[in-house]
């Protein structure tokens, strides 16, 4: 969720970038507005195959597609700021807003979802690893970008060999282990306690491969759609061959289940805490081949380039809409008045979403998801506008 950067409209590349950041954007607020709103939260997890059902299922599988492409696009950006900065620049600016990141992910995030300061409970997701995969990349820019992308790949092939590792919760370098490459929860005494849901070492693949590909948006037009296509449809067809295997990739083997739909749904549910080896071979090769195909067929819808020309000032504020959305909501249908209301609902302390027992049906999440997106629309593009007329300071840190 970097800054966007303006580049001519005649190359189609931001343009083509934004579009698929604005898509994924869109989706991504379908699963936090499900977060507050289903009810069926609390009771399974959408991807569990004895419970779940197709809607319910694809309905959260459908997202999984959002932060891997956030990461990734990312760095394609931070490769093009080299457009208008040198090395050393863009080293000073990852390095400042990767760490400016971190501190949103802990404070302004963080109390979008639970709406209180107690600090019992905090959540490092998304935004905290592409801060900290900034950081990284800022010692990394000096280096040829050939090896940072063979870095990158590296990473992305070779980390789910830690699975056959875990450390214990007891270990004294499980925290550790829990920020690097697996995801956990650590409770620091009885009242405080995180849990790092995007563990730093597999994101940070994902992102230096952003950082890697950005050459090819150096490139013209006809190359550039070749190696989208070639890298898309690599990814994708090795992601058939090794699920299919159940060998290497992903601590989840697909099963035979009920029934031949729910075994496709298996086939598909590959792991996202922390992000695996196929988990990133299926999203991360859809994105390529998207892109080569928008490319190509020079296809831009504006509202999707709007978000995803502002995309970091969407992901903070959505999360607040929904929050307070929920509230009236649940005000409105039970008729209690503020004062009467669950607490653990509104402020309390722990995940602020649904209170036990409460929610509304799947149709009506996706009623809410698309007023949202439609709410959202003409404020993003003040903002999108605001920020390309005013060059104030602050204007690059949102």
């Amino acid at each position: 969720m970097t800054e966007s950067i303006s580049l001519p409209k005649s190359t189609g590349r931001l343009a083509t970038i934004d579009l698929l950041r604005g898509l994924v954007m869109v989706i991504m607020a379908l699963d936090h507005v499900r977060d507050f709103f289903h009810v069926e939260v609390w009771h399974f997890d959408p991807t569990d195959m004895s419970q779940t059902t197709g809607p319910i299922f694809f309905t959260r599988w459908i997202t999984h597609y959002c932060a891997p492409i956030f990461v990734l696009l990312s760095g394609v950006s931070a490769r093009l700021g080299l457009r208008r900065k040198s090395k050393k620049e863009l080293s000073q600016f990852l390095f400042t807003r990767g760490f400016w990141l971190i501190l949103l992910e802990v404070t302004v995030v963080r109390f979008s979802y639970v709406g209180n300061l107690y600090y019992d409970f905090t959540l490092m997701q998304v935004i905290w690893v592409i801060g900290a995969s900034m950081v990284v990349l800022a010692a990394l820019v000096q280096f040829d970008w050939r090896w940072v992308l063979g870095l990158s790949v590296f990473v992305i092939f070779a980390h789910n060999a830690l699975d056959a590792f875990p450390v214990d919760r007891q270990n004294p370098f499980f925290p550790l282990a829990m920020f690097l490459f697996q995801a956990g929860f650590y409770p620091f005494d009885a009242g405080h306690a995180i849990f790092v849901a995007y563990p730093l070492l597999p994101w940070l693949g994902i992102f230096l491969l952003g950082y890697g590909i950005g050459h090819w948006f150096e490139k013209g037009e006809a190359e550039r759609i070749k190696w989208l296509y070639r890298c898309g449809i690599a990814a994708l067809s090795l992601f058939v061959l090794l699920r299919y295997s159940n060998l290497y990739g992903d601590p989840s083997p697909w099963q035979t289940q009920r029934d031949g739909f729910h075994t496709f749904m298996s086939f598909l549910n590959v792991t996202k805490y922390p992000v695996s080896l196929l988990y990133t071979l299926l999203t991360v090769g859809t994105a390529l081949v998207f892109l080569a195909v928008a490319e190509r067929r020079k296809f831009t819808w504006q509202p999707l380039v709007v978000f995803g020309r502002v995309p970091l000032f969407y992901y903070l504020v959505h999360f607040y809409v929904i929050h307070i959305a929920a509230v009236i909501t649940y005000l409105i249908v039970t008729g209690k008045t503020f004062a009467e209301m669950d607490f653990h609902f509104a402020f309390g302390k722990n995940f602020g979403g649904l209170p036990e027992g409460s929610g509304y049906s799947l149709g009506w999440v996706y009623f809410v998801w698309a007023t949202l997106v439609i709410a959202l629309y003409p404020l993003c593009k003040w903002y999108d506008r605001y920020k390309s007329t005013h060059d104030h300071w602050w204007l690059k840190f949102l």
